[in-house]
C-alpha cells in the first residue's frame, strides 16, 4: 500500500519518541474536530440501513442534487476505476499531479492507461485542452492536495463537457473544498453527464476516523457504485454522526472562518523563516530542496510532517491544534533555519 500522512506509529518506532509527545502535522485534517453526539444504542446493534436523512443532509450541505454515502472517499477512489472498466473497458486516464497518490495508483492498478500531467500546466488553457482531449477520464483535486492549486469552476465544467461529448468522465476530488464552497462544482453533477465530485467528512469536520464521504454524480453512476460497494457500506455510528455534523450550519460557518485565519497564520509563519508556501486553509506545501533532511529534522523535534518525494520533493504541514503547538513549530523552524545557515556558511 502507498504511504500516507497520519502514520504516527511508524514515527514512534523509528525515532523512539512516545506517541503522546508528538505534534502530528502530517495529515491536513482540522485539529478542532466536530464534537460527535451521543449515539443511539441501536447504532451498534442494528445493521446500518440506507439513510435518507443522511443523503438529504449531505445534499443540503454540499449543494448537490443527489449523493451516495461511502465509507470515506477512499472507497469511491478504489471503486470508480473498477466501474469504468466494467462499463467501458480500458480508459486513457490523466491525473493532475502532484496529487493524492491513491488516485493514480488505483486507476493504474485497475488496468487503465494512466499518466500524470503537471497540475501547474493545467493553468495554461492550451495545455489543459490538449490533456482533456487526449484522455477518457481526467482526475483533478480541487483544491489540490498537496499544493493547494485551484481550477475555476467554469473551467472544470468546460472540461467536463468536452469529456462527456465522447462518454468521458471528469472526477473532481473536493476533499478539502469546505473552506471555499464557491469553488465547488457539486451543484452541476445532476445536469452535467460524466461529472463526478467527491466530498469528505474527515477533513473539514476533523472526523477522519468516522470513515464517511460522499459522491455526487448522475444517478446511473451512483447506482453502479452502490452495486460495487455492496450493502451496509457506511456504519450506523458514522451515519448518525454525519447527520449531526452536516446539519450544524452554525458550527460550519464559525469553523470555516477559524480555519481560513489559521491557514493564513501558518503561511505567514513559514514566510518568516524564508519558506514560500501555498496550500489551503488546512495545510501548507512547498517544494523543498532538502525535503528529506527537513522531514528528519522536524521528526527529531517530535514534529511529524508529510514528506513528498514526487519530482524534486516537497513538504506539507497541517495546522497545530493549540497555541503550544504553534510555539513548538516556530521553535523548530527557527532551529531548522539556524541549521541550514550553519551548513551553507560554516564558520
Amino acid at each position: 500500500m502507498l504511504e500516507h500522512g497520519g502514520n504516527l506509529n511508524d514515527a514512534v518506532i523509528r525515532y523512539g519518541i512516545a506517541r503522546a509527545d508528538w505534534l502530528d502535522l502530517s495529515t491536513g485534517i482540522n485539529p478542532d474536530f466536530y464534537p460527535a453526539p451521543v449515539l443511539r444504542a441501536d447504532a451498534w446493534h442494528r445493521l446500518p440501513e440506507s439513510s435518507n436523512e443522511l443523503v438529504a443532509a449531505a445534499c443540503a450541505c454540499y449543494g448537490a442534487p443527489q449523493m451516495l454515502p461511502v465509507a470515506g472517499t477512499q472507497a469511491a477512489i478504489q471503486a470508480l476505476p473498477q466501474l469504468r472498466m466494467r462499463e467501458h473497458g480500458v480508459a486513457r486516464v490523466v491525473v493532475a499531479a502532484p496529487a493524492y497518490a491513491e488516485h493514480a495508483h488505483r486507476w493504474q492498478q485497475a488496468g487503465h492507461a494512466m499518466r500524470e500531467v503537471g497540475y501547474a500546466g493545467l493553468s495554461d488553457v492550451i495545455d489543459a485542452v490538449d490533456a482533456v482531449d487526449a484522455c477518457d477520464v481526467m482526475v483533478v483535486c480541487n483544491p489540490n492536495n498537496p499544493t493547494g492549486a485551484r481550477v475555476a469552476p467554469d473551467v472544470l465544467l468546460g472540461w467536463a463537457q468536452r469529456l462527456a461529448a465522447r462518454g468521458g468522465w471528469l472526477v473532481v476530488d473536493e476533499a478539502f473544498g469546505d473552506t471555499t464552497p464557491h469553488m465547488s462544482v457539486a451543484a452541476y453533477t445532476g445536469a452535467q453527464a460524466g461529472l463526478i465530485v467527491l466530498r469528505s467528512v474527515g477533513k473539514f469536520f476533523g472526523l477522519a476516523g468516522v470513515r464517511l464521504g460522499f459522491v455526487a454524480a448522475q444517478e446511473h453512476i451512483l447506482n453502479g457504485l452502490r452495486e460495487l460497494l455492496g450493502p451496509w457500506s457506511v456504519s450506523g455510528p458514522a451515519q448518525q454522526i454525519g447527520i449531526a455534523a452536516l446539519r450544524d450550519v452554525d458550527w460550519q460557518q464559525s469553523t470555516r472562518a477559524r480555519l481560513l485565519a489559521a491557514g493564513q497564520r501558518l503561511q505567514r509563519l513559514l514566510a518568516k523563516y524564508g519558506i514560500d508556501s501555498g496550500g489551503s486553509a488546512m495545510y501548507q506545501w512547498w517544494p523543498e530542496p532538502h525535503a528529506v533532511a527537513f522531514h528528519d529534522r522536524m521528526a527529531r523535534e517530535g514534529i511529524w510532517v508529510r514528506l513528498f518525494m514526487h519530482g524534486a520533493g516537497g513538504i506539507r504541514l497541517g495546522l497545530p491544534p493549540d497555541e503550544a503547538g504553534w510555539q513548538r513549530l516556530q521553535q523548530a523552524l527557527q532551529a531548522w533555519r539556524e541549521f541550514t545557515e550553519q551548513t551553507e556558511h560554516p564558520a
